[in-house]
């Protein structure tokens, strides 16, 4: 089955989201499994909806976040530093855009969203800036990667960066990360399984195979 036989998974998340981070690798292991295209949806916290930038929330939920990150960094296996150096970050639209270059020029994007993520949570760099992103592009994407972090983005980019914020907006999405298939939301990288299930659904019937009759 080829990934234009099913419905795509899209992926809305913040690129600093720890919770995105985490469910980065098998979302991606999911849509190979169900032949699904993966479509990577860089946004920023749609407050509109509801969202609630994490300093902005109460600091019992605060205090409570770093407790599920060290939780989830053990059940998972995944390096995490609970509290990096550059998180929150001074920016997350020059990442957020790299990587929707990327994806845009087919390169492989996927992998380098992970690598952006994995800089910041696990190895203490920082994200808002331009050489540590080329940096990080090269060492993933080669140099047509790097060449590709710009600041300020192409028209092309920040066009699809400004829609993705929009259809986030109109589909109701307030938190990140949230997976979509078909009409479908599932809010946060421990509903997976539901993400599974549903790509697993909506995948087309496939034909009989008749033995031959001699």
């Amino acid at each position: 089955m080829t990934p234009t036989e099913t419905h795509p998974l899209q992926i809305f998340y913040g690129i600093s989201s720890p919770w995105a981070y985490f469910g980065a690798q098998r979302a991606a292991q999911i849509a190979r499994e169900a032949g699904a295209a993966l479509v990577l949806r860089p946004i920023r916290v749609i407050e509109a909806n509801g969202g609630i930038p994490l300093r902005q929330r109460p600091q019992a939920r605060q205090d409570y976040h770093r407790i599920e990150l060290e939780r989830w960094r053990d059940h998972l296996g995944i390096a995490l530093n609970p509290q990096p150096r550059f998180y929150p970050c001074r920016t997350i639209e020059l990442a957020a855009q790299a990587v929707i270059a990327a994806q845009q020029a087919g390169l492989d994007a996927v992998a380098f969203s992970f690598a952006i993520q994995r800089a910041l949570w696990a190895e203490d760099r920082d994200i808002a800036d331009l050489d540590t992103l080329r940096a990080v592009a090269r060492q993933t994407l080669g140099d047509d990667g790097a060449a590709l972090v710009r600041d300020p983005p192409t028209p092309a980019v920040q066009q699809e960066w400004l829609a993705n914020l929009e259809e986030a907006r109109r589909i109701g999405i307030f938190g990140t990360p949230t997976y979509v298939v078909g009409s479908e939301l599932f809010w946060g990288q421990d509903r997976l399984d539901f993400v599974a299930r549903a790509l697993a659904e909506k995948q087309p019937a496939q034909p009989l195979q008749q033995e031959s009759v001699i």
